[in-house]
């Protein structure tokens, strides 16, 4: 027909335009403009796919000198994160921060459980002495679930080895045979100094379910685990410091005065990463507490926050954060924009920090909001290095807490850090200490005269209010099984986000974003109504299988 291009022309004829369809990351941020967004006021557009989605790299730097193969990391919140959380998310690629609102010693058992759980060298091992019982391998066995314990002289490490003790040994024994009895003497060993590949190709030959490491005078130094060799064919992305190969763990402090000892049993028990928690991070107790923190631990990370401007964001590099935490108001649990009339809508607060934040080389955190994949991709484009999560880690199998029926349904406790509940917690008559069992994890509440402080009154700034102000509500969420398939499902997504975009890892996307070539639209309301499930009488909505 005349008039009509070739199809020939049809990519060529694109130059002819003045710009590329839809919005910049600019235009669509102008909060003078459009006021602030929240993630579901906008789409990403399309791109080119010429990958397949396997391709897809997800690794990001999310404090200064820490990389993680996946951007996701857990809330410090009492109902999201303790042991098992932070040890699962190390292991599938991301990162657990936990929470504070417990006793030093509890928190500090938490990082060293982590810090424990899968090493390359297990530097600081479990270790019996031949006076030692059956009963007290047993005991190992029911808490940590191992029992394959080297025995030297003393019952300490650097101790000369003796023998080993394995399920085998102990099986049909009577508790009280002292383990001189049944240990294995002379048992397979490596020298100080070998390589973590020459010790495993050792456990494989030898089919020795561990293996101790010992110096030129037969003492013990290491250990090394066969199952930490089976976990790391299974959890090819875990986040693992590249020095000691043992996974990275994170902790919360507040920034009063009684957090710094708290600090101090944290990097005693191997800590990485410390995430300073207050709900409004400008403050001159938060300076101070960078400052002091990297006067006395210089090589700790410190991630600040929360801060949703660049003028708060500015106090917070300027003393020395290594990270910036964002979002204030925007959780699912917290009512902090609704009672105290402060904070910001989370899209336009983290690309305002990340935008200032990005020119000093310091990462953006996430913190709120996020309730699907399209949330992460959309953090992850607005310049956030990872997201952090709460209620889409709250109700997993992993998070603190038992399940029970509500409605029919099963679901377990999430609350807000700023709810009254989390603000009575460890209140004078409720307190823990850590069990002194041997290898000890567990938690248990005893009676003692002096109670922890509570985190979520000095993250809130009210621990001397004789009213508490609720900034967040207390709920339940429903059964969302293990995170071991779930953080695997955001991942994929994620991969499959970033392959509709046309970009192959968060980094091309970050660029493909502040070059303008990847596009944004805004959203109506209508707009959103139709991108969401409608017109139906009944539906069933599956996320994974």
């Amino acid at each position: 027909m005349a008039g009509l291009l070739s199809p020939s022309k049809a990519v060529a004829h694109l130059a002819t335009y003045e710009r590329l369809d839809g919005l910049s990351v600019n235009d669509l941020m102008d909060s003078r403009v459009r006021g602030g967004l929240t993630y579901n006021d906008f789409l990403m557009l399309p791109g080119k796919i010429d990958f397949p989605a396997s391709d897809v790299i997800t690794e990001t730097r999310i404090t200064r000198n820490v990389v993680l193969k996946t951007p996701f990391m857990s809330s410090p919140m009492d109902t999201v994160t303790e042991t098992d959380m932070a040890i699962s998310l190390a292991l599938l690629g991301g990162i657990g921060v936990i929470h504070h609102n417990q006793s030093p010693a509890s928190q500090a058992a938490m990082v060293r459980a982590v810090k424990r759980h899968e090493n390359g060298f297990i530097t600081d091992p479990i270790v019996f002495s031949p006076n030692h019982t059956v009963a007290d391998v047993l005991d190992i066995k029911a808490r940590l679930g191992f029992c394959g314990i080297p025995i030297t002289e003393t019952g300490s490490l650097g101790a000369r080895l003796v023998g080993i003790v394995t399920s085998r040994d102990v099986q049909f024994e009577s508790p009280e045979t002292p383990l001189r009895e049944v240990m294995t003497t002379l048992p397979v060993s490596a020298p100080q100094g070998v390589t973590l590949a020459e010790a495993n190709e050792l456990l494989r030959v030898s089919k020795k379910g561990t293996l101790p490491i010992v110096d030129d005078h037969n003492r013990l130094t290491s250990l090394l685990a066969h199952s930490d060799l089976l976990k790391n064919q299974s959890y090819p992305l875990a986040s693992k410091d590249p020095n000691s190969k043992q996974l990275y763990a994170a902790a919360a402090v507040g920034t009063r005065p009684s957090d710094k000892d708290r600090l101090k049993l944290l990097v005693e028990a191997g800590l990485d990463i410390v995430i300073l928690d207050s709900s409004q991070g400008n403050s001159l107790f938060q300076i101070d507490m960078i400052h002091w923190i990297k006067q006395t631990f210089p090589k700790l990370e410190v991630i600040a926050g929360n801060v949703v401007t660049r003028e708060q964001a500015a106090s917070l590099i300027s003393a020395g954060a290594d990270a910036l935490r964002v979002g204030m108001g925007s959780g699912s649990i917290c009512i902090t924009q609704e009672v105290m009339a402060v904070g910001r809508p989370q899209a336009t607060a983290v690309f305002a920090v990340a935008e200032f934040a990005s020119k000093f080389g310091v990462p953006v955190i996430a913190d709120g909001g996020i309730s699907n994949v399209g949330h992460i991709v959309k953090a992850l484009a607005l310049g956030a290095s990872a997201v952090m999560m709460g209620g889409l880690l709250a109700g997993t199998t992993e998070a603190p807490g038992e399940y029970f029926y509500h409605d029919g349904k099963r679901v377990k406790t999430y609350r807000g850090m700023g709810s009254l509940e989390a603000m009575e917690q460890g209140r004078p008559g409720a307190s823990d200490e850590i069990n002194s069992k041997p290898g000890s994890t567990k938690h248990l509440p005893t009676p003692s005269s002096k109670p922890h402080e509570n985190a979520a009154t000095t993250r809130y700034f009210s621990e001397s209010s004789a009213v508490k102000v609720a900034q967040g509500v207390s709920g339940d969420v429903q059964d969302k099984g293990s995170v071991k398939a779930f953080i695997p499902y955001l991942h994929v997504g994620v991969q499959h986000s970033l392959q509709d975009i046309g970009v192959r890892s968060v980094v091309e996307l970050q660029r493909g974003v502040r070059e303008r070539r990847v596009r944004f639209e805004m959203r109506t309301a209508s707009a959103q109504v139709e991108g969401g499930v409608h017109g139906l009488h009944s539906y069933t909505k599956r996320l994974y299988a």
